[in-house]
């Protein structure tokens, strides 16, 4: 078992790819790995608690959406929440012989892209839609692109590498005025941002747990009365036969007091975030020579800086860094290791080199200005002896400074 000082002694900068779990989270899950152990799907008592338990976590979900109870329904994470929004409208389509179209963005998550691509192969066209140096998309190039097939529209609201925010509510207008299926991946961004699904007119919305302080395997998708979307699993009729399968009751409960936290600090949090990721953005940009912030134009979440330090391998300083004590990463997660540079930097209109030169500082809830200070003491270093070893650095005439000193490892 690790040794809670451990986590003590580190900065932890991917909030990102993944949230540690709120304490107040835990203390409301633990009841259900113990007495109250029922099904909610059982008629007695014991599932009936758990039922209720179930029923206020949806309540708190919908509020934080600005939805209704309803119309929450419980996955186990934000890749099948988007598989159920995408497949469940396009596929009855498919299989009825119609024309099908549907348009999503060159920056969205695999969830969506891959399942995109997999529709595709079953005979949907899809139009990608290119975005701006910011990582915004031109609403005008949106309307061009919608045809009489169109059926869905799938637009991610904060992108998971930049942070970048989609005017959604304009979003949301064009979709309702030619009659398509909004969905969005708000994973990144409910409970950071402020998500309101009957603002924004959203039909289908994804959220994940783990990335607002609930466990990892619990999420949910709201999907708007009278949406036209299909059940994508079958089996029994848990949560009125749209996504079968005993609930599991004490992530939903998680989720539920996740959400709930989220949205009674969500103002402070983001004036007390968006301060510490603006210092260290400033702090990198002045102390580190040949680094810009990307994305950094637009509306963004309050928590993630993405930054280019040119010269350098995004993953060399990654794991550099965390041989400091300092955690971060080149993009998402679910892509670590990938060969490729990251499909959302090349999107903007970084070259391969600049995209792989990128490392993405997502912070959270905890982070505080001594960890945010001390990053920029440990970040500068760790780039300029990486850049002694970089050939192309040197061969493109670049100035390094003359020492560069080792830092401690913790």
């Amino acid at each position: 078992m690790l040794d809670s000082r451990w986590y003590m002694q580190r900065i932890y900068l991917d909030y990102n790819a993944t949230t540690p779990v709120d304490p107040a989270v835990l203390e409301a899950m633990l009841p259900y790995f113990g007495g109250e152990f029922g099904n909610a799907s059982s008629i007695h008592t014991f599932g009936q608690r758990a039922r209720a338990a179930v029923e206020t976590a949806r309540e708190q979900v919908a509020l934080l959406l600005g939805a209704r109870a309803q119309e929450i329904v419980f996955t186990s994470g934000g890749t099948e929440s988007d598989n159920h929004a995408i497949f469940g409208v396009v596929a009855p389509l498919l299989e009825a012989k119609a024309p099908v179209h549907m348009i999503t963005t060159a920056i969205e998550h695999e969830a969506v892209l891959h399942t995109c691509r997999a529709l595709e192969q079953r005979g949907a066209r899809v139009t990608v839609l290119a975005v701006s140096r910011d990582g915004l998309i031109d609403l005008e190039e949106l309307r061009n692109e919608i045809r009489p097939e169109t059926a869905l529209l799938s637009v991610m609201h904060a992108n998971n590498e930049l942070g970048t925010v989609q005017p959604l509510e304009e979003i949301g207008r064009i979709a309702e005025q030619y009659h398509l299926v909004f969905h969005t991946d708000a994973v990144q961004s409910a409970g950071k941002i402020l998500v309101d699904v009957e603002a924004g007119r959203v039909d289908l919305l994804a959220l994940s747990g783990h990335k607002i302080g609930a466990p990892k395997g619990v999420g949910a998708i709201f999907v708007k009365s009278g949406a036209r979307v299909r059940q994508f699993l079958y089996g029994g009729h848990h949560q009125r036969g749209f996504r079968p399968g005993t609930e599991n009751v004490a992530g939903i409960v998680g989720l539920g007091k996740a959400a709930e936290l989220a949205r009674l600090a969500l103002h402070e949090d983001a004036l007390r975030i968006a301060s510490l990721r603006d210092r260290l953005e400033r702090g990198l940009l002045g102390r580190v020579p040949d680094s810009r912030a990307n994305g950094s134009a637009a509306p963004r979440t309050p928590n993630t800086s993405n930054v280019t330090f040119a010269g350098i391998e995004g993953e060399a300083l990654v794991i550099a860094l965390d041989l400091r004590g300092l955690a971060c990463s080149t993009g998402a997660a679910c892509s670590s290791g990938a060969l490729e540079p990251s499909h959302v930097l090349t999107a903007i209109g970084l070259r391969a080199s600049e995209a792989r030169a990128s490392v993405r500082f997502s912070l959270g809830r905890r982070t505080t200005v001594q960890e945010i200070e001390a990053a920029l003491e440990i970040v500068p270093p760790a780039v300029a002896q990486l850049r002694q070893l970089s050939p192309s650095y040197r061969k493109a005439g670049r100035k390094l400074p003359r020492t560069a000193k080792p830092l401690p490892v913790k």
